[in-house]
């Protein structure tokens, strides 16, 4: 069990991000319970990389003197697992948003999905979605969404090592990926569609591993908050 020493020293905690919770929200909730749980005033708290409200799985928290290093765990490489459904796309890139648009996926053979995951490892061009936190001007890109308003985005670099489609189920496909920082897995879905002349959406994402740390290792926040000593 941890002491108070060791949270203001600095911990890496693996936390298991819940279905619907913010990454901000699961941060302040552990923040809030060490302060409780130790009678502290105040202790630096930080997550290494967000997970959308629609995603599950590893979150890296840092306490204390460890919130220096988030940037280096923020730059390793990161594993997702999930599912995609073809024949149709959302304005989110994934289920935050309903379906506007449907396509044909009578080509699509189980061949073909699998050859076209070659066509994105290594280093590509990725368009953030438009409903990202990214800022442009002084606003978050969902801002702009939100409110309809166009806004021009740019390609951004990214690298993806691993991409491999794990399981077809009619239109529902199971995948696994390893990408580097900044990479959007909603991005790769849509563009993943595309590339199949038909169209694909998110409809799942678990993050299960960033650089060494894997969710196998993690703890649910009540599981976590269940370890601290109680008042």
């Amino acid at each position: 069990m941890h002491t108070k020493d060791d949270f203001l020293s600095g911990q890496v905690l693996l936390i298991d991000k819940p279905l619907t919770w913010t990454s901000f929200q699961a941060v302040n909730k552990l923040r809030w319970e060490i302060r409780h749980a130790f009678d502290i005033k105040k202790i630096k708290v930080g997550h290494a990389g967000t997970l959308d409200p629609l995603a599950t799985g590893l979150l890296v928290i840092c306490t204390g003197k460890m919130t220096k290093q988030i940037n280096v765990f923020q730059g390793q490489e990161k594993e997702y697992t999930g599912t995609f459904i073809l024949g149709s796309t959302t304005p989110s890139f994934d289920l935050e948003t309903e379906v506007d648009k449907s396509f044909p996926t009578e080509h699509i053979t189980d061949e073909l999905i699998h050859s076209t995951t070659q066509q994105f490892i290594g280093q590509i061009n990725q368009f953030p979605p438009v409903f990202s936190a990214i800022k442009k001007d002084g606003k978050r890109l969902y801002e702009f969404a939100r409110a309809g308003e166009e806004v021009e985005i740019k390609s951004r670099q990214v690298e993806i090592t691993e991409f491999e489609i794990t399981k077809i189920d009619q239109l529902e496909l199971q995948f696994r990926v390893v990408c580097s920082k900044g990479t959007y897995i909603r991005s790769l879905a849509h563009d993943f569609g595309k590339a199949l002349k038909s169209g694909a959406h998110l409809s799942s994402l678990r993050r299960t591993r960033i650089g060494d740390f894997k969710v196998d290792d993690a703890l649910t926040p009540e599981a976590f908050i269940a370890n601290l000593p109680s008042k």
